[in-house]
């Protein structure tokens, strides 16, 4: 874990710079999950992100990221995290997650959506992994509005743990390999962002910090393994796998929700929760 001296708490500014990368990232997004259905490839849709991204001034932050080949990850069905875009063929009822990021004047954004390709309703898709997403998604929003209001970081692990295990059904499994984590001048900055209650307080939060949040739930067991390319994380037990991340601040006179269009308005209204821009 990182010491908590070294979190970056940005000015004003630099959050709008964020800000302005986490718009380009936002509209990015819309156009890739656009482009997502039955018959498109994976690499075609990191073609789409690239284009978009290029035409608004901004750059990739995944793109050779330790190496990784792609402008962004493309994870399937059971695979978690970092799927490498490429020739695969996106199919009926698959559960795709797309998490990306984005860079303008050196401040970086961060955020993942997951789409069904289908609906239960037409008999396209499975239930099941609706309802996989509709919770990840209200987690993430849990965790977002623990973060407008929490003293400590560890507030926002509680909160996602406490939103999973209260909804109704079969349970789903937190991921507890793959964590959350601070956002600024680079796109991994600490402090570790824990999707689950671990029992200590965390970093205490403070105006001008940014984080990541980004929980990953999973129908199965949340044992995970690495594909033979080195990037690839799949659950090992093949069970359907989803994950929602939005890049947040706090400033002196509330939170904004940087890859948000409304700033996360209308997700946090539920909270009671209202959104104040940068000032």
């Amino acid at each position: 874990m990182f010491n908590r001296s070294r979190i970056e708490l940005k000015t004003p500014g630099q959050l709008r710079s964020m800000d302005a990368a986490g718009t380009v990232l936002c509209q990015a997004l819309d156009a890739v999950i656009g482009a997502a259905r039955p018959g498109v490839t994976t690499g075609e849709l990191d073609a789409v992100f690239a284009k978009f991204i290029a035409e608004r001034g901004a750059q990739p932050n995944f793109l050779n990221y330790h190496g990784f080949p792609g402008h962004i990850c493309t994870s399937v069905n059971e695979e978690v995290v970092h799927g490498i875009p490429g020739d695969r063929v996106l199919a009926e009822g698959d559960v795709l997650t797309v998490d990306a990021g984005c860079i303008i004047d050196g401040w970086h954004s961060d955020s993942a959506r997951t789409v069904i390709l289908g609906s239960s309703d037409e008999g396209t898709a499975d239930p099941a992994d609706e309802r996989l997403s509709d919770v990840t998604r209200g987690a993430l929003w849990a965790g977002i509005a623990a973060f407008a209001e929490a003293k400590h970081v560890g507030e926002i692990g509680e909160a996602i743990e406490d939103y999973v295990t209260s909804q109704p059904g079969e349970p789903l499994g937190i991921l507890e390999d793959y964590v959350g984590h601070g956002i600024g001048s680079a796109m991994h900055l600490p402090p570790d962002v824990f999707n689950y209650a671990t029992g200590m307080k965390g970093a205490k939060i403070k105006p001008g910090m940014a984080l990541a949040i980004e929980p990953m739930l999973v129908r199965g067991s949340i044992e995970t393994r690495v594909l033979d390319d080195d990037w690839t994380v799949v659950t090992a037990d093949g069970a359907r796998s989803c994950q929602w991340e939005h890049s947040v601040c706090r400033h002196e006179d509330g939170i904004w929700v940087l890859t948000a269009a409304d700033g996360g308005a209308a997700d946090l209204a539920p909270h009671g929760i209202t959104p104040v821009p940068i000032p």
